[in-house]
């Protein structure tokens, strides 16, 4: 488990200076691109890596291809083999800074880069598409369509050393709350790092799949923090032709990892106003550039027209131009920074509607990184109550849910999560009474992406303590994996009954598939209706919804019956409209069980919403998990096909303990993601991990007793969890005999 990093500077507080520098020396770039991929895997790992036979990096039984791990040579005895873990992706514009880089850390150019030279171009790339989104009628009045949006800068972990592909710890910000987010920055940075960041796949998966665009970010620091304004000058540089090369390069890592654009933020002071025209010039490139790929471009409130930082708090005359110019629209949105008082967010959605462009392309900054839901913040100057919105709201580092928790559980997190976006009532349907925090649900209406058959939902989070297959452990190490998440339902949790309220949690003691199940608890007097998700789903003569739930032990028998409503409520916070349909009948068991309605009889009409209703069959307390919900019609549908060419594309062992990657080829079909497994010797299947792409490293796999060799098998898993046949192959160990 890693620490968070130093956070980098917001332009207001600046807390924690760079890593320090450690030598004078400036290093060849061929090594410092090399220093850092070693550094951390030669304490563990300081085997030889494997022959080509059995996998290695450059492919010709070394790591780069040169015969050693650097590239320079070695003077004799064991040679470490490279680090094999993928990391997200960081740069500096083009030139390095002076010295070396701290352990763990590797400077790289961003001019310097490109697809065939990126080792972890396979961990790194996204490969879910941009779901579309609709708005279903609100659940609360309060909540508004085509007013304010929110942006969300979330740091998931340190620059340097950010896990590509999730990690061995449930202790991760699992964001699940999308349904109120339209775009998402993946923050951070330091001068002692690298200041341009791409954002890992499994974030970009799991935001893709709810429809929200991720941005990676360009941060120039403060020269206090490490800046450099050479940096700045390397990022807006022409070419002999005119071009940005840096612009073009952006748009090409957007583009090859599958994310949706760049959020920067120049904050190096000492500019002047030539360098600015350059930067605005530089800025309406990467957009020109990224537009026709649908890539966007969010601008940070910190230089002004003059070239110096002045944060303005506002869109007013000394930065529209970075917003928009004579010549028209420069970056998409801008981030209005924290200065902003209830007078200058008005005049800056006057100023931006006189442009021709939506006041809510503003974000106005709302720091939670300190405070969370006790941060003072005037709402009436961003989302009033009783009029429209000003402008957008711009979220700076909403993990504050997780990192402010001693007790950091999943469980926990998830607890602090839906208050903060749900507020304290935890039903957007009926908000409590304001004391400070407006929660994002009660302004801001939900969007959904559930619009085609087939759908499933085994209501994963993207982490757990362990990981479940048929409410069976596979495997009882704790995770996180974000690519991994479901479409979770995005009102949580509008519960309606004429009783007591129960408890409605996302819990992780048990699962049908995955990390976590979703549980009631609670005295049931009357029916307890749960809406779960909001949906377009065409319904044919086949369409059936199958449920997986189970009686926990402790609980009262219960009723159970599936909601489904035809029609949409005729405006905001009227109930949905649900049909009722019986499931099956209560029993005197526990355990997991299978029911299935069938929705042919509706054949034409159109599924605007699902729910569960849960009556009690006893006075004790509801103990009911929901383990799996899905809907698909029964025609003939095939299995998905199995990945292809698996191999060992890299190792390297010591004393019974192998680092592996493996790669495959993608099958051809829908497919939601591939799942990675052990083959034990006692037959015996365990669960290692699982991406959406075609590329997966293994950090320490364990020698089964004195087994020759340890046996892999991915499978490709598709919307209803269906598993393809197998593809298999195995890592020799050093030592079979």
């Amino acid at each position: 488990m890693y620490e968070p990093q130093p956070e980098p500077d917001r332009g207001v507080d600046p807390r924690t200076p760079p890593p320090p520098r450690r030598s004078p020396a400036r290093p060849t770039r061929r090594a410092v691109l090399a220093a850092g991929a070693g550094a951390a895997a030669a304490a563990a790992w300081p085997a030889r890596a494997t022959a080509a036979g059995e996998g290695t990096v450059g492919g010709e039984g070394t790591v780069d291809g040169e015969g050693t791990v650097d590239g320079e040579g070695t003077a004799g005895g064991p040679t470490p083999p490279a680090d094999l873990a993928p990391y997200a992706s960081y740069w500096f514009p083009d030139s390095l800074p002076e010295g070396s880089p701290g352990p763990g850390i590797t400077w790289r150019s961003l001019r310097e880069w490109s697809p065939a030279s990126d080792p972890d171009l396979a961990h790194n790339t996204s490969t879910v598409p941009l779901a579309r989104r609709f708005t279903p009628v609100p659940p609360h009045p309060g909540a508004r369509v085509g007013q304010a949006r929110i942006s969300s800068l979330v740091s998931f972990g340190p620059t340097a050393g950010n896990p590509s592909q999730g990690s061995a710890t449930a202790d991760h910000y699992a964001l699940t709350h999308w349904a109120y987010i339209d775009e998402l920055v993946f923050w951070g940075g330091s001068s002692g790092e690298g200041i341009v960041l791409a954002p890992n796949a499994p974030v970009v998966d799991a935001a893709h799949r709810n429809g929200v665009r991720v941005l990676g970010n360009v941060f120039l620091p403060p020269v206090a923090y490490g800046g450099d304004l050479r940096w700045t000058r390397d990022l807006v540089r022409r070419d002999a032709s005119g071009r940005f090369p840096i612009a073009e390069q952006l748009v090409r890592v957007a583009r090859t990892y599958g994310f949706d654009g760049w959020f920067v933020n120049a904050e190096t002071d000492g500019g002047d106003s030539a360098l600015a025209s350059r930067t605005r010039g530089f800025l309406r490139a990467l957009r020109t550039a990224g537009e026709r790929h649908g890539l966007r471009v969010t601008w940070y409130d910190a230089m002004n027209t003059t070239g110096r930082v002045g944060w303005q708090g506002a869109l007013n005359a000394l930065n529209r131009d970075f917003f928009e110019d004579r010549f028209g629209t420069v970056a998409d949105t801008m981030f209005v920074d924290f200065r902003w008082t209830a007078r200058t967010l008005a005049e800056s959605g006057a100023l931006a509607e006189r442009l021709g462009r939506s006041r809510h392309e503003l974000w106005a900054a709302v720091d939670t990184e300190s405070r969370g839901w006790n941060a003072e913040v005037d709402w009436d100057a961003i989302v009033p109550r009783e009029r429209d919105h000003v402008v957008g709201i711009g979220l700076y580092r909403p993990e504050w849910t997780r990192n402010h928790l001693t007790d950091r559980s999943p469980g926990a997190f998830h607890r602090a999560d839906d208050r903060f976006w749900t507020g304290e009532s935890l039903d957007p349907a009926r908000p409590a009474p304001e004391s400070g925090w407006r929660a994002p649900a009660t302004v801001v209406a939900d969007r959904s992406t559930v619009a085609a058959l087939p759908f499933g939902c085994a209501f994963n989070t993207g982490h757990g303590e362990r990981w479940y297959e048929a409410g069976e452990v596979t495997s009882p190490a704790p995770w996180n994996q974000l690519g991994l998440q479901d479409v979770l339902p995005g009102r949580r949790w509008v519960v309606d009954t004429d009783g007591p309220r129960p408890s409605v949690t996302l819990d992780f003691d048990e699962a049908w598939r995955g990390g976590s199940s979703l549980l009631v608890e609670g005295v049931l007097t009357s029916p307890a209706a749960v809406g779960l998700h909001a949906t377009r789903l065409p319904l044919t003569r086949t369409t059936v919804l199958d449920l997986v739930h189970a009686r926990a032990p402790g609980g009262v028998p219960v009723a159970v019956e599936v909601g489904v409503a035809l029609r949409e409520p005729a405006a905001a916070g009227e109930p949905v409209p649900y049909t009722w349909f019986g499931v099956d009948d209560p029993d005197s068991g526990t355990g997991w069980r299978t029911g299935r309605v069938a929705l042919g009889t509706r054949a034409g009409r159109t599924a605007y919403a699902l729910a569960v209703r849960i009556t009690a069959r006893g006075t004790g307390p509801v103990r009911w998990r929901l383990g799996a919900l899905s809907v698909h019609d029964t025609a003939a549908r095939r299995r998905p096909a199995a990945p292809g060419a698996l191999r060992v594309k890299a190792s390297a062992q010591r004393d019974g303990v192998a680092s592996v990657r493996l790669s495959w080829r993608r099958a051809p079909g829908p497919i939601r993601h591939h799942e990675v497994y052990r083959l034990l010797p006692d037959g015996a299947r365990r669960f290692l991990g699982g991406t959406c792409g075609a590329a997966l490293h293994l950090p320490a796999v364990t020698r089964a007793g004195r087994e020759r060799a340890a046996a892999f098998e991915v499978r490709a898993v598709d919307e209803l969890y269906t598993l393809s046949e197998p593809a298999r192959t195995a890592l020799t160990w050093n030592d079979p005999d």
